[in-house]
């Protein structure tokens, strides 16, 4: 039988890889087009590449995957709301900007 240690462990584990795992960038534009109806055209270009991307390290074209970001979220500040806050801090940290 596992010690209790031995569960609060692996509930410790499961929350770390958990916490570790990353949305793709594919998954969050496919989000941001459910919760941002009207998407401003600034900001349409930049969600259509985020929409090919997975991760922060690949690239559009010559454009990298953070620059692609970094011009949405310029372009996105009449996106507002909870889902905004919260789509916009989760692309943020995956750009490694606060």
């Amino acid at each position: 039988m596992d010690s209790l240690f031995d569960i609060k462990a692996a509930g410790s584990i499961r929350e770390a890889n958990a916490a570790q795992q990353v949305r793709s960038l594919s998954a969050i534009a496919r989000d941001i087009r459910r919760t941002w109806p009207c998407v401003y055209f600034g900001a349409v270009p930049y969600l259509g590449a985020m929409e090919q991307l997975e991760r922060i390290q690949d690239s559009y074209g010559r454009d990298s995957a953070k620059s692609i970001v970094l011009y949405f979220l310029s372009n996105a500040t009449t996106w507002r709301g909870d889902d905004a806050r919260r789509i916009k801090a989760e692309l943020k940290k995956l750009a490694g900007i606060k």
